[in-house]
């Protein structure tokens, strides 16, 4: 459970597949971590909970060797903080567009001396994890995710990846699109040349770079980019698309005959 790896396989180059928790269920939650995915996204930026609602979630995924990734609302101490302490092994950050922005979300999650993050892990007491020792060692687990959601963002991105102490910089398409004045076209040419040129500006910082997507054939040309974190929609959208399918086939043809 403790440490998790997933830090140490992005470092050594690996690629890593998440997908998202819409609810915080954790008989959800059991069915998504039986898929195995590499993280688990859990949603506290877009969705109406937050870290309290999770409870020992984090906790289960940690259990089934799945790494929680708790996306917070805002580069907030005290949300990030929280985060962590819940159980998260990584913490996503949105909408980091300036180095001084980059470098606030690294002092919040890590401890000191990199940072100042305040001590006191409590997910160790449900998981029966050595609470000392994880304070000893967290900043070599905690993975810092900052999302680029912007074309000022994208304009920073060298700047933004001199600042040491974060991991992955993933970009969020949808934002990404607004910003662009192509609002929700997140295939159209700016959203798309854009998302091209991260990983390229990257080579060479030690920072993966991310994205989120539905599409298996999307998510595999990001990987042919050199994207390396990348989040796999999530299990309840892709049982609705099952579901309307099924549905639409079986008032077309109810006895499947002819």
């Amino acid at each position: 459970m403790y440490p998790h790896p997933l830090k140490q396989r992005l470092q050594r180059g690996e690629v890593v597949l998440g997908s998202g928790l819409l609810a915080p269920s954790p008989h959800l939650t059991g069915m998504i971590l039986s898929a195995r995915p590499d993280f688990l996204w859990i949603d506290t930026e877009h969705m109406p909970f937050g870290s309290e609602a999770l409870d020992y979630i984090p906790v289960l995924a940690r259990m089934r060797g799945v790494a929680p990734l708790i996306r917070v609302a805002h580069n907030d101490p005290g949300l990030i903080k929280k985060a962590y302490d819940v159980g998260a092994v990584a913490v996503m950050v949105p909408q980091v567009n300036t180095p001084e922005e980059a470098a606030r979300a690294v002092e919040y999650a890590r401890y000191p001396p990199l940072g100042q993050r305040g001590l006191s892990p409590m997910w160790t007491t449900v998981a029966g994890e050595d609470w000392n020792q994880v304070i000893k060692s967290a900043n070599e687990e905690t993975l810092l995710v900052l999302q680029l959601e912007s074309r000022q963002a994208y304009d920073n991105i060298a700047q933004i990846a001199r600042v040491p102490g974060f991991d992955v910089l993933l970009v969020g398409p949808l934002d990404l699109s607004a910003s662009l004045g192509r609002i929700t076209e997140t295939g159209s040419k700016e959203v798309q040349e854009i998302m091209r040129e991260v990983p390229k500006k990257l080579e060479g910082t030690g920072i993966a770079a991310g994205t989120t997507l539905m599409e298996v054939a999307e998510l595999q040309e990001k990987i042919r980019w050199g994207y390396q974190f990348l989040n796999v929609g999530n299990a309840v959208s892709y049982g609705v698309q099952v579901l309307s399918s099924h549905l639409k086939t079986l008032r077309a043809n109810p006895r499947g005959e002819g």
